[in-house]
C-alpha cells in the first residue's frame, strides 16, 4: 500500500473503541477516524452503566490509552446519516466498521403501553446518566408502587436506582436532577416481574446480590416461586451463574423484613398483558405463566390465572434493538446490520465491499461490556484477512485532508478529542469540589459550548 489504510469506525462505545484499539496495533499502517453522533465517547460505558458501578466505568482507562495511539482522531457531534452517508464513508475510506450499538428499546406490544407514567428503561437510564437526548424528560417518582418489567441487569439496574437513599446517591456521578428525584420520591414498593423463571433470569450474581446490600429496602422472594420444574433444575449442572443466581435467590427467600423504608420484590412466571389507566398509570395486568419445553427450550405459556396489581409507574425493560441506516443491509427480525463474522453482507449473501460491524449492531443486545472485545477482535482480523488477501488496500485519494474539508463544507462542527478531554476535566473539576466522580455536563448546548471553548483557544 502506498499509505497508511484509513478506516471510519462509527460509534465510541466499547465495541468502537476495541475495534480502532486492534486496528491501530495492526502491523500494517492504519488511521483510524472514530465518528460519533454525541458529543462525548464511551456509549453506555458513560451513559448506561448504573452511576453507583464507578469500577464498571473504570473500562474507560483503556478507552483513553487508544485515543492516545498516533493515528487516532475523534469526531463527535456527526451523525451518520444526517451529516454523513454510508456512502460518503465508503468513498472517504478505505474501510468502515460499524459498531453503534442498539439505540431503541423492545416492546411489550400491550394495551396502555403509551400512557403517562409507562416508560421504557432505556429513557430512564439515559435520564438519570445525563445522555443530552433525554434530559428534558420528566419523571413523576410520587408514587407508593412502581412495577419494573424484565429479568435482565438492567432491570435490576432500574429497580435499585430507585431504591437508592440520598446518602447511596450522594457520591455517584447521577445527574443532579435525578438525584433530586429519587431522592424525593415516595415509592415504597418496587416489584421485579420476569416472564420465566428464576434459574431463566439473565442477571450477572453480582448484580442481583447488590440488591439485597440496599441500605434503605428489604428484599422479598416468595419460596415458592424458586420450586423448579425438573429441566430447570438440571439446567443448572450446565450453568454456574445461574446456579449462583439461585443460592442468592433463596437467601433472600429466608430473610426477614427489617422494616427499611422500602421493599423490592422478585416475581416470577408473571408478564403484563395490559397497563390501566384513565389519564395515567394506575395499575398493571399481570398473566400467571408456566414453562412447557418446546423445540429443546422452555418456554414461558400463559395460563387462565390473572392478577391486577396497582402501581403508578411501569419500567419496561425487556431488551434494546437494533436501528438499521440507508444504504445497509439490515436483518428486521434480529435488529442487527447483516453480516457473516462482522463482514457485512448483502441479501444474496455476497460480501458489501470494505464495510463491516462489530458489537450490538453485530451481534444483538448481549453480553457484558468485556464481550465487545472479542467480537471487535473478530471483526478486525476479518478486515485485515480482507487486506492480505488483496480485496481491501488504501486508495490515494483517501485522506484525512479530504474529510476535514467535506465536514467544513457541510457546515459540521465535529467535537475533537481535545474538546471531548476539556469537557471530562471540567466535570471531574466540579465532581471533586463535592466528592464526586464528576458533575456531568447534560444539555447538547452545555456539552457543544464546553467544546467549542476548547476549540477556540486551539485554534
Amino acid at each position: 500500500m502506498s499509505g497508511p489504510l484509513r478506516v471510519a469506525v462509527v460509534g465510541s462505545g466499547p465495541a468502537g473503541f476495541y475495534a480502532a484499539g486492534a486496528l491501530l496495533d495492526a502491523d500494517i499502517p492504519v488511521e483510524v477516524d472514530m465518528i460519533e453522533r454525541l458529543p462525548t465517547p464511551w456509549g453506555l460505558v458513560r451513559l448506561g452503566v448504573a452511576p453507583d458501578h464507578p469500577k464498571l466505568k473504570t473500562v474507560s482507562r483503556a478507552f483513553e490509552r487508544i485515543a492516545s495511539k498516533p493515528g487516532f482522531r475523534f469526531f463527535g457531534n456527526v451523525e451518520v446519516a444526517r451529516d454523513l452517508s454510508p456512502g460518503d464513508l465508503t468513498r472517504l475510506y478505505d474501510a468502515v466498521v460499524y459498531a453503534f450499538g442498539a439505540q431503541t428499546d423492545r416492546r411489550l406490544g400491550i394495551p396502555g403501553e403509551d400512557l403517562p407514567g409507562s416508560w421504557s428503561a432505556t429513557e430512564f437510564v439515559a435520564w438519570y446518566n445525563g445522555h443530552p437526548d433525554f434530559q428534558e424528560l420528566e419523571f413523576d417518582l410520587d408514587v407508593e408502587r412502581a412495577v419494573v418489567i424484565g429479568n435482565g441487569n438492567v432491570a435490576l439496574d432500574v429497580a435499585r436506582m430507585l431504591a437508592l437513599t440520598p446518602e447511596e446517591l450522594a457520591p455517584t456521578d447521577t445527574t443532579d436532577p435525578a438525584i433530586d428525584a429519587i431522592g424525593r420520591s415516595t415509592i415504597k414498593d418496587i416489584v421485579v416481574v420476569g416472564r420465566r423463571g428464576p434459574a431463566q433470569a439473565s442477571w450477572t450474581t453480582q448484580e442481583l446480590k447488590e440488591l439485597g446490600e440496599l441500605a434503605g429496602a428489604d428484599i422479598v422472594v416468595d419460596p415458592a416461586e424458586l420450586e423448579l420444574d425438573p429441566v430447570s433444575e438440571a439446567s443448572l449442572e450446565d450453568d454456574t451463574n445461574s446456579k449462583r443466581n439461585m443460592d442468592v435467590l433463596r437467601d433472600f427467600a429466608a430473610r426477614e423484613p427489617t422494616g427499611k423504608p422500602v421493599t423490592v420484590r422478585l416475581r416470577f412466571l408473571t408478564s403484563p398483558v395490559a397497563i390501566h389507566g384513565e389519564r395515567r398509570v394506575e395499575s398493571v395486568e399481570l398473566v400467571r405463566n408456566k414453562l412447557e419445553e418446546q423445540e429443546g427450550r422452555l418456554v414461558a405459556v400463559p395460563t387462565s390465572e390473572r392478577e391486577t396489581l396497582e402501581c403508578g409507574l411501569v419500567f419496561r425493560s425487556v431488551g434494546y434493538r437494533g436501528v438499521g441506516l440507508p444504504e445497509l443491509p439490515f436483518d428486521e427480525r434480529r435488529g442487527t446490520i447483516r453480516n457473516e463474522g462482522g463482514r457485512v453482507v448483502a441479501a444474496d449473501g455476497t460480501h458489501v465491499a470494505s464495510t463491516y460491524c462489530a458489537g450490538w449492531i453485530k451481534r444483538g443486545p448481549t453480553g457484558i461490556i468485556g464481550t465487545n472485545k472479542k467480537d471487535a477482535t473478530e471483526t478486525v482480523a476479518q478486515l485485515l484477512a480482507d487486506v492480505e488477501e488483496g480485496r481491501l488496500s488504501h486508495r490515494d485519494e483517501v485522506t484525512a485532508e479530504e474529510v476535514d474539508a467535506v465536514l467544513a463544507e457541510r457546515g459540521v462542527r465535529p467535537v475533537i478529542y481535545a474538546s471531548w478531554t476539556s469537557i471530562d476535566e471540567l466535570e471531574r473539576a466540579a465532581g471533586e469540589k463535592v466528592g464526586r466522580p464528576r458533575v456531568k455536563l447534560r444539555t447538547w448546548d452545555e456539552l457543544l459550548d464546553a467544546a467549542e471553548r476548547v476549540a477556540a483557544e486551539t485554534a
